[in-house]
C-alpha cells in the first residue's frame, strides 16, 4: 500500500508574474500527514492561508485563481502539476504576492527542484479515489469535455482545436507520470496574437514576454498594427505577412501547445484533493472546465467516500477458506469468511458469500430472508482477527476475542444472493496484544454496516 509523500526539505523560485509584473517568490514547503496542498500569502496581515482546492476557485481567465475573505493567489497550475505528477501529497506553499512566478511559462523548474531535494514517505496511507465508472462533464457552448473512465493509474490524453491554420488539432497523452518531467513539464504557456491587446486592456499578461511564452501569429494584420503590438511587447518590428510561431527559443516539441494543455489539466485536477486512478480524456480543456470538472469530482468523492475495495472473483484469494479455518478457530455454522482478497501492514479484505441455505435465514425472518445484524458484526471480526493473527508468528497458536464494539451503523438488508465484501483497518498499532479497529462492509458499491471494535489476541495453544 502506497504512502503518503511530501519534500524533503524546502525550495524557492524566483521572477516576475504573469499577469501583474511583480517580482515574486514562491517556497514549496515539507507539510505532515494529511496537510493536502495549501497557499500562504506571507505579504499579507496574518500570513492568511487558503486550502488550494477546486471549491476555493474564483476564476480561470488565462490561470487559475484561488481565493479565500479576498485574499487571492493566481496563476497557481504549473507548480500544482509538478507536485500531483511527482507524487506529492502534503506541501505548504508559501508567495511574497498575489501569483506565482511564471518563470519560462513552464512546470519544469518546479520538476527539477522537486527531484533535486527529494521526497519523504509519510506514515499516512496515500488515499487514491478509484474511478469505478465513466464520469463526464461537458460545456455544449465550446465543445469542450472532459471525461474519466476506469483505469489501473492516473493518465491523460488531451485533444486541443483551434480555428487556426498554424495549431488547427493537435494531440497529446501522458501514460506514465513518472515521465512528466521529460515529456511534459518543459512545455511552455502560449497565447494568440489576437488575444493579446484584449487581454492588455483587462489588466493581464503585464509580465508576458517571448522568454515566458509562445505567442501565435495566425491571422494577417496591417503592418501598422503588428508594430504597434511589437512596440507594446517589446519585441522588434517583424514582417506582418509572416504568420507562424513567434518565440525566442524553438518549439521542444511540434505539438508543445497540446503538451501544456496536458499540464494544465493536471494542475486543476490537482486541486481535486485527492489522488485520483483513471484515465482522463479532455477534448478542448481550459482553465474553465478543467475547474468544473474538479468541482463535480469533488462532490462525486463526497457521495462515495467510502470506497468498495474492487473485487475480481477470478484472482487467486490471499487465503481460501481451508487457510482461514487454520487460523480461526471457528466452525459450520459459524465461519463466516469464505476469502482473503487482499491484506496489508493495517488493512485486510475479505468475502464472504451470502446463500439461501445460510442456516440462521431458517429463523431469521423466513420469509423474507435477510442477514441478522449482528452475524454481519461478527463476520467483520472474524476478517479484523485474520489481519491481525496475520501480524504474529505461529497464528495458530493465538485467538482473538471481542472486547468492545462502538458505531455500530446498518445502512441495508444484506439478502440471499449478496456478496458481502469487508474491509477492515488498524486505527492504531497493536499494543500488549490489544487492538482497535475499523470495519465496513459492502454490498457491491453501497455500504451495509460499519463498526470500530477492540478485540485481544492471546497465545492459548
Amino acid at each position: 500500500m502506497l504512502k503518503q509523500k511530501t519534500l524533503k526539505d524546502s525550495f524557492s523560485l524566483s521572477g516576475k508574474g504573469l499577469h501583474t509584473g511583480l517580482d515574486l517568490t514562491v517556497t514549496f514547503n515539507p507539510a505532515p500527514d494529511n496537510h493536502g496542498y495549501k497557499i500562504q500569502r506571507i505579504d499579507v496581515e496574518g500570513q492568511p492561508t487558503i486550502d488550494a482546492v477546486a471549491d476555493n476557485v474564483t476564476e480561470t481567465t488565462r490561470g487559475t485563481v484561488l481565493s479565500k475573505n479576498g485574499v487571492k493567489v493566481s496563476t497557481v497550475e504549473h507548480g500544482m502539476a509538478a507536485l500531483y505528477a511527482l507524487g506529492i501529497d502534503n506541501c505548504l506553499i508559501q508567495v511574497n504576492g498575489p501569483e506565482f512566478p511564471i518563470l519560462d511559462g513552464s512546470a519544469q523548474y518546479y520538476a527539477q527542484e522537486i527531484e533535486r531535494v527529494g521526497t519523504e514517505e509519510q506514515n499516512a496511507v496515500k488515499d487514491f479515489y478509484i474511478i469505478k465508472s465513466k464520469i463526464e462533464f461537458r460545456d455544449e457552448k465550446t465543445g469542450s469535455s472532459i471525461i474519466v473512465l476506469p483505469d489501473e493509474n492516473f493518465s491523460l490524453n488531451v485533444l486541443v482545436s483551434y480555428d487556426s491554420t498554424i495549431i488547427p488539432n493537435q494531440f497529446a497523452t501522458l501514460e506514465d507520470m513518472s515521465k512528466f518531467r521529460d515529456e511534459v513539464a518543459g512545455s511552455r504557456t502560449f497565447v494568440f496574437v489576437r488575444e493579446i491587446e484584449p487581454l492588455l486592456q483587462a489588466g493581464l499578461i503585464k509580465g508576458g514576454d517571448l522568454d515566458n511564452a509562445i505567442v501565435i501569429y495566425e491571422r494577417e494584420m496591417s503592418q501598422e498594427d503588428f508594430d504597434k503590438l511589437a512596440d507594446v511587447m517589446g519585441v522588434p518590428h517583424m514582417d506582418a505577412k509572416q504568420l507562424g510561431y513567434i518565440n525566442h527559443k524553438p518549439l521542444v516539441w511540434a505539438n508543445e501547445c497540446a503538451r501544456h494543455k496536458l499540464l494544465d489539466v493536471i494542475g486543476d485536477l490537482a486541486l481535486i484533493g485527492k489522488p485520483i486512478k483513471g484515465r482522463i480524456i479532455a477534448t478542448r480543456p481550459g482553465h474553465t472546465i478543467n475547474n468544473k470538472f474538479a468541482r463535480q469530482m469533488r462532490k462525486e468523492i463526497r457521495l462515495h467516500d467510502i470506497q468498495a475495495p474492487t473485487y475480481d472473483c477470478n484472482r487467486e484469494p490471499v487465503m481460501d477458506v481451508n487457510r482461514i479455518r487454520e487460523l480461526l478457530p471457528h466452525r459450520y455454522p459459524f465461519q463466516l469468511v469464505d476469502k482473503v482478497i487482499e491484506i496489508g501492514a493495517n488493512y485486510i479484505v475479505g468475502v464472504k458469500n451470502i446463500t439461501a441455505n445460510e442456516p440462521f435465514f431458517q429463523g431469521h425472518f423466513p420469509q423474507e430472508p435477510v442477514m441478522p445484524g449482528v452475524l454481519q458484526v461478527e463476520a467483520m471480526a472474524q476478517v479484523g482477527g485474520l489481519l491481525v493473527l496475520n501480524s504474529v508468528d505461529e497464528p495458530e497458536r493465538y485467538s482473538t476475542y471481542f472486547m468492545k464494539i462502538d458505531g455500530v451503523k446498518f445502512r441495508q438488508k444484506v439478502v440471499p444472493g449478496d456478496t458481502l465484501i469487508f474491509r477492515v483497518e488498524l486505527l492504531a498499532p497493536i499494543r500488549r496484544g490489544i487492538s482497535t479497529m475499523k470495519g465496513y462492509a459492502f454490498v457491491g458499491e453501497k455500504v451495509v454496516c460499519e463498526a470500530e471494535f477492540m478485540a485481544q489476541i492471546v497465545k492459548n495453544k
